[in-house]
């Protein structure tokens, strides 16, 4: 082995070792002017390799050595020391130099000399190749430690070229394993106990090392083609011994994984500290904690900035050629470089790998690699760690899922503690990211869901604003069941709704969008209050589950403030008055949904005067295994006493300012009332059947416009009230009811009946007919009609102008 001497310009014979048998002498010291293989491989980056003929003509003096097959080459006038040396060779002899270091600096070669009549075949090329970067890694590791402790390279030398290992074979598809016996006594294995298979290795290792070993011996599909790893094995006398392990993947003809190749060996220098090892450990519980990739990566920068006294860390993870970026430490875009602040689009900024080769080619290598201050880095790098750089690949099931680099202002070494720390924590830190990326990738899923089952925005609404808020569970990562709904309905009425369906699961999120939708549709169509939970009711327990529903829905008139209020086994809602009080409605309930094939839902009145806020809640918000229901509603009603209703959505947040850790959903519905500027009139009337009942029904309805202060002729009004009244009592049974609503100067008359058939409009008109043209009278008269469902029954509508011209008699005058 040759490493670079202090002065920078030649190479020294640092260490030697020969085989039995062997009897190779090499020059102390080469130039690195000097255009030997030696030199030249330093210089170059790239191994040269050299057979019998080309050292036959090295060792003769000739002018050139010439090129063995194209895959390096050996340069002319070499260095008489080496080429004395060559002559005393045995005549089969083959030469192998091999460049020390990579990217992160050079800083020797490794010769090695061997008998190889046709020169040194693939297969034992690419190991050599793997052998020399087992010695890099040593060389450096021993440098580092020098200059930590202040301490010169020693004359004599160390043992840096690892004399303990062995090299492995494995066969993808078959999944046969060939190792050499130095291999089996690294691994404290019998020769004779080796079955050939590779899971009796990987049991070799203690159990904390065995996952990352085995996704590298056994690669999946998309491992990368290379792969450095240290792992342990126990000892007959108890204590624990570090090996590295280095291989390489390749393809067969067909372009699948074919073969891989690998050298043990022996990394004692890789032997954490006490230090180290607690700080591992501390890392293992922590991350063990830890649920999420934001939650990972906040642990690794904890575990490592402080103990590392680094001045940048970063963490992302690696997707499509791109770095999305989990963490910075510090967090201001000012202490990064200018690539990644102009990547800085949202919290964290997302860099394109193809901007940071140097980044990718460490990444393909899969290895923890370091950089002195001074190194040839593009800006986006070396402004991380001017002072040094750590770049850690975080991998997981044999591939590459993340990155973190570790930066310093200040000129740092790196120690060979450090670097066990650095390789621990990338292991480790790799798979908490993987483990968290699947769960933050469910918990995204389940919210997904969630959202899409719920309303985006809620509408506007005339003389209220309505604002809902929805906190999915901390505790586990299933769907919810709970659901909010702001339903616009005629006649400037709304419908309020929040219900909570049984469970945190796929199944009850199904339930849930089935109920919203299904309740949506029942109070569209008309259906007051009680009759829309009967109906949802009926539904659910005609479904094929065991699941049940709770739910609150109000009717709320947004005109005078009138609304009916209906319960299934829910929270009743809080009412906060414009003086501050606040008050939980004593809304009479039923059964919940889904339980009673049968139930009742009995309705409430009440009535909100404008500055009122209505609120309706989960009990997520108000009940939880510390906290019992009536404690909870105690202080929610505090809170919404000192709230300020000028901003419902600051009220809403402030009603969730306390609620951190939650083991249920939380969804908050709440409504601030101010009335309309208009002030509805109303008035009813219950029609007897008479045979002058259409008369009676003119006069109540002529009666109570002048009262309201109707001026001109009221033929349109009346003749509507007659043609619509008519149809009730000639065609339905029961009791029939008419309703007069005047806001502004549209008057809207609608009729009452028991029959749920609705009004049928002849297609077709004979001339001579003495029925069916009241309807077509209707619609041509009205500015809009229709008629609506009720609970038993229906109603028919039409709207039309009354000129106020005149001066009210009364107001809200309720005659008849």
């Amino acid at each position: 082995m040759y490493l670079l001497d202090e002065g920078g310009d030649r190479l020294r014979l640092t260490e030697a070792a020969e085989g039995p048998g062997a009897g190779y002498g090499m020059p102390p010291s080469l130039r690195l002017a000097d255009r030997s293989p030696v030199a030249e491989a330093f210089r170059t980056g790239r191994p040269h390799w050299l057979g019998p003929a080309a050292l036959a003509d090295l060792g003769d003096g000739g002018g050139a050595a010439g090129q063995e097959d194209g895959n390096g080459e050996a340069g002319d006038g070499e260095a008489a020391g080496l080429a004395k040396s060559a002559a005393g060779w045995p005549a089969d002899t083959s030469l192998a130099v091999l460049p020390l270091g990579g990217h992160a600096g050079r800083r020797g070669c490794l010769v090695v000399a061997g008998v190889a009549p046709g020169g040194f075949d693939a297969d034992r090329r690419l190991l050599l190749e793997l052998y020399a970067d087992q010695v890099a890694a040593r060389v450096e590791a021993f440098e580092a430690r020098l200059v930590r402790r202040g301490e010169p390279r020693p004359e004599g030398g160390a043992r840096l070229v690892p004399v303990r290992s062995g090299a492995f074979v494995v066969d993808l598809a078959t999944g046969a394993m060939t190792a050499d016996d130095q291999v089996l006594d690294l691994l404290g294995l019998p020769p004779g106990e080796f079955d050939g298979r590779a899971a009796t290795l990987i049991a070799c290792a203690v159990p904390d090392d065995i996952p990352a070993l085995m996704s590298v011996v056994e690669p999946g599909p998309w491992a990368p083609a290379e792969h450095q790893l240290a792992f342990r094995v126990r000892c007959l006398s108890g204590e624990l011994r570090w090996l590295g392990l280095r291989c390489r993947i390749l393809l067969a003809p067909d372009g699948t994984p074919g073969r891989m190749l690998g050298v043990v060996a022996d990394a004692a220098y890789l032997r954490p500290g006490v230090d180290e090892v607690s700080q591992v450990q501390r890392l293992s519980a922590a991350l063990a904690g830890a649920a999420t990739v934001r939650e990972v990566s906040g642990t690794a920068v904890a575990a490592l900035r402080v103990p590392l006294g680094a001045s940048r860390v970063a963490v992302a993870e690696v997707a499509a050629e791109r770095l999305f970026v989990t963490l910075l430490d510090p967090p201001e875009p000012e202490a990064w470089p200018g690539l990644w602040r102009r990547e800085w689009r949202s919290e964290w900024p997302d860099a394109a790998g193809s901007a940071l080769p140097t980044l990718r080619r460490a990444l393909r290598e899969g290895a923890v690699t370091t950089w002195l201050p001074g190194a040839d880095l593009e800006p986006g790098l070396v402004d991380i760690g001017p002072g040094g750089l750590a770049v850690l690949p975080l991998q997981a099931d044999g591939r590459v899922v993340g990155v973190c680099l570790v930066g310093w202002d200040e000129e740092h070494r790196f120690g060979p503690e450090e670097r066990s720390l650095l390789t621990a924590a990338a292991s480790l830190v790799g798979r908490a990211l993987m483990r968290a990326h699947a769960l933050d990738a469910r918990t995204e899923l389940a919210r997904t869901l969630q959202r899409s089952l719920l309303p985006r925005t809620l509408p506007r609404l005339p003389g209220a604003r309505a604002v809902a808020r929805y906190l999915p569970a901390t505790e586990g990562l299933e769907v919810g069941g709970d659901w909010y709904d702001v339903i616009p309905l005629p006649d400037r009425r709304v419908a309020l709704v929040i219900g909570d369906v049984q469970g945190h699961s796929a199944e009850a999120a199904t339930i849930m969008g089935q109920m919203r939708t299904a309740i949506r549709a029942y109070a569209v169509e008309g259906h007051p209050p009680d009759v829309v939970l009967s109906l949802a009711n009926r539904l659910l327990t005609g479904m094929e589950t065991d699941l049940f529903a709770t739910c609150c829905y109000v009717d709320l008139d947004l005109e005078d403030g009138a609304a009916l209020l209906v319960r299934a086994g829910h929270t009743a809602p809080l009412l906060r008055h414009p003086g501050g009080a606040t008050e939980e409605l004593a809304v009479r309930g039923g059964p919940p949904l889904g339980v009673v094939p049968d139930a009742q839902y009995p309705m409430t009145e009440a009535g909100l005067k404008p500055g009122t806020v209505l609120t309706l809640l989960t009990d997520g918000l108000v009940e939880a295994a510390d906290l019992p229901l009536d404690d909870g509603m105690a202080r929610l009603r505090t809170l919404l006493s000192g709230i300020d209703p000028a901003d419902p959505g600051r009220a809403a947040d402030e009603l969730l300012t306390n609620v951190e850790r939650r083991d249920d959903d939380v969804a908050v519905l709440l409504l601030r009332y101010d009335g309309t500027d208009v002030r509805p009139q109303r008035a009813r009337w219950a029609v007897w059947r008479l045979p002058d009942a259409i008369v009676h029904a003119r006069r109540f309805t002529e009666r109570t416009l002048r009262s309201w202060g109707a001026a001109g002729p009221l033929d349109v009004p009346l003749l509507i009230v007659s043609e619509l009244v008519t149809n009730a009592v000639a065609h339905t049974r029961g009791q029939v009811g008419l309703d007069l609503k005047l806001t502004g100067e549209k008057l809207r008359i609608a009729v009452n009946d028991s029959s749920p058939r609705g009004p049928m409009r002849p297609t077709v008109l004979d001339p001579d007919a003495t029925s069916g043209r009241g309807l077509l009278l209707v619609k041509a008269l009205a500015t809009a009609s229709g008629s609506l469902p009720l609970a038993g029954g229906k109603r028919v509508w039409a709207e039309t102008a009354v000129d106020l011209g005149g001066p009210a008699a009364g107001s809200g005058e309720r005659p008849g």
